[in-house]
């Protein structure tokens, strides 16, 4: 495997430097770009059978035609869905796409404090007083040691919430297909019924797509929030907007939202943008962010680190099988 090379796509100063200081140590010779992975830039991992992808540029069949002309043979996405790379085209070429884990802690903290914010209204007070408004919120917030919280997906990230859960004193139900030891599992249908936040960390699938659909968020109970740290998908924007137009909900916090590409991570003020998005922006009870929950330094360290571990054992792995 010696002398084995990567091209890492889509890095920002900090990932770069990253990649420049570790890549070495896992006997891997980088080349860096900013540049995003398309079929322009293919031509910079020729002779590399191994790249490094961020999760914010789609990688397209053209994409992936262009890198295996290149010679690549293996995806490292530096995230751990990858549901921006077409996998089963990926596969079709000979090329194997590979994700990465981190530490769920980011995700874990972000999302217990869109829950915070969204129960007290954090929001609109907080934009009364960058305008010097300093009058209290219209209505009073919620505690969480009095309600119920919903987790729906209790893998890494689920886990590391309901663990931040337990020390609020809240009841937390928890729906997934394998039961967590220590909670109260139940059915999508009746946890969706008794929570008063419902937050969402499942993985999307042909099966998870639009899981909180019409019917679904229907049966929330009157005055739930959703939190959506997942992904956009998962959630029936247009239904759950009914909602809350309607004020059967009582709030959402959303880090991720249906067509996110190309607007989260760009600079929108002067665009027209979706009008889902704007409606929803136009809600006091609701937030928005960029898709920035796993935005953390710890983060940004174990998915360029795995990223180059991933492409170390392929290229050792293909050494082998050609030895």
């Amino acid at each position: 495997m010696t002398g084995a090379a990567i091209t890492a796509y889509g890095c920002e100063p900090d990932e770069a430097a990253l990649f420049r200081r570790l890549a070495p140590r896992h006997g891997l010779t980088p080349t860096i770009t900013a540049a995003a992975v398309s079929e322009a830039t293919a031509a910079l991992a020729k002779g590399r059978r191994c790249v490094s992808v961020g999760h914010r540029t789609p990688v397209t069949p053209p994409v992936l035609r262009a890198l295996e002309r290149a010679g690549v043979r293996y995806v490292s996405t530096r995230s751990v869905g990858y549901d921006h790379i077409d996998v089963d085209y990926a596969a079709s070429l000979g090329i194997t796409v590979g994700n990465v884990d981190y530490a769920p802690d980011g995700v874990a903290d972000y999302t217990l404090m869109l829950i915070l914010m969204v129960l007290r209204h954090a929001r609109s007070t907080v934009r009364r007083a960058d305008v010097h408004d300093y009058r209290l919120a219209d209505g009073r917030g919620r505690e969480l040691r009095d309600l119920t919280v919903g987790v729906v997906g209790t893998g890494r990230i689920g886990s590391a919430v309901i663990t931040r859960l337990r020390g609020f004193g809240c009841r937390v139900l928890t729906h997934d297909h394998r039961p967590a030891s220590g909670t109260e599992h139940t059915s999508l249908d009746d946890l969706l019924r008794r929570s008063d936040v419902v937050t969402l960390h499942t993985p999307l699938e042909a099966g998870t797509h639009h899981l909180l659909d019409r019917r679904r968020i229907a049966r929330l109970k009157e005055g739930a929030c959703v939190v959506n740290t997942g992904r956009g998908p998962l959630v029936d924007t247009a239904a759950l907007l009914a909602a809350l137009e309607a004020g059967r909900l009582g709030g959402a916090a959303l880090d991720v939202l249906e067509g996110e590409q190309g607007v989260f991570y760009a600079d929108c003020r002067d665009r027209v943008l979706d009008d889902a998005l704007v409606r929803l922006q136009r809600l006091p009870n609701v937030l928005v962010t960029p898709h920035t929950a796993y935005y953390t330094d710890r983060a940004l360290s174990d998915t360029v680190e795995h990223s180059l571990i991933n492409c170390r054992e392929f290229e050792r792995q293909e050494s082998a099988w050609i030895g």
